[in-house]
């Protein structure tokens, strides 16, 4: 992710260089509260043992089904590395079923083709796996099913800013996960469906838990503050979210908190690799 990073700090004024994050990370653990440490190691190869599933477990990604950046022409969709590295953190040890808001096929940002054109797992999953995207299942199908999946995932990219943000079959679905001791997560505009889900109790997912996602200065930086319905950092804080980053704009971070660190989120696209750990991780401890 290290090229993408430096195209984005080259366009930045006062770019000095390159001074990189750390990626970070936390530790789940059995308390509500939150606790932040360095990245994990990558896993090992054993699958994890689930109780939900009798052999590996079962993980449901979502994509947005939205293609266009507000009320412009410009196309957007979920962004390529935020769908690839997960899935190839996940898919050696974990089924996976990919759906949409709309079902079909799923908009993939082509900005996102053109930025991580020499990242090796982006331009591998784009020649290799365009059929995850191109015939996914329609949301609404997994209601009343959460109890066959370990784990929900919310890809990123700016389209779900614009539609799970909103969806409420996703906050059904995310309601549903998170109170039967699933594991809910997300990267970068990927939390944009989390941020207005609410539980039985009426309260906010996110209220009083430490989440991230994109944020208002990088939102800033890409120039699409003004396009974007809300500012996803603004919202998560607004609904109660205890807002972390990273140090630096662009730098990696993942963040678990809530019931035994299961809800899980990213800030950026460089988060996404490190969320897959994360969530291989909570699996293994299921």
């Amino acid at each position: 992710m290290g090229s993408f990073i430096e195209k984005i700090k080259a366009k930045l004024p006062g770019h000095h260089g390159d001074k990189k994050d750390a990626t970070e990370s936390t530790t789940a653990s059995p308390a509500p509260a939150s606790t932040q440490a360095t990245a994990p190691a990558p896993t090992p190869a054993a699958a994890p043992k689930t109780a939900a599933s009798t052999g590996r477990p079962k993980v449901l990604f979502v994509l947005t089904s939205h293609d266009k950046m507000g009320d412009t022409d410009n196309p957007t969709g979920w962004y390529l590395p935020e769908f690839a590295h997960p899935y190839y953190k996940l898919a050696p040890h974990a089924e996976i079923t990919i759906a949409s808001p709309k079902g079909g096929e799923a908009p993939l940002d082509p900005s996102s083709v053109e930025m991580f054109k020499e990242d090796a797992e982006s331009t591998r999953f784009l020649k290799e796996k365009e059929a995850l995207w191109k015939n996914t299942e329609k949301l609404e199908l997994f209601v009343g099913r959460e109890t066959e999946f370990d784990a929900i995932f919310y890809v990123g990219g700016h389209g779900p800013m614009f539609d799970l943000a909103t969806d409420q079959t996703s906050h059904s679905l995310i309601r549903t996960f998170y109170e039967s001791n699933r594991i809910v997560s997300a990267v970068c505009h990927g939390p944009a469906a989390l941020a207005n889900a609410k539980l039985s109790d009426g309260s906010y997912l996110v209220a009083g838990k430490d989440v991230t996602g994109f944020t208002n200065v990088e939102e800033d930086q890409v120039g699409l503050s003004s396009v974007m319905p809300f500012l996803l950092e603004s919202k998560l804080v607004e609904n109660g979210g205890q807002f972390v980053q990273a140090t630096e704009p662009w730098g990696a971070k993942v963040v678990n908190s809530g019931l035994e660190g299961r809800l899980i989120t990213g800030q950026n696209p460089n988060s996404a690799g490190p969320v897959g750990e994360a969530i291989l991780k909570a699996l293994e401890r299921r």
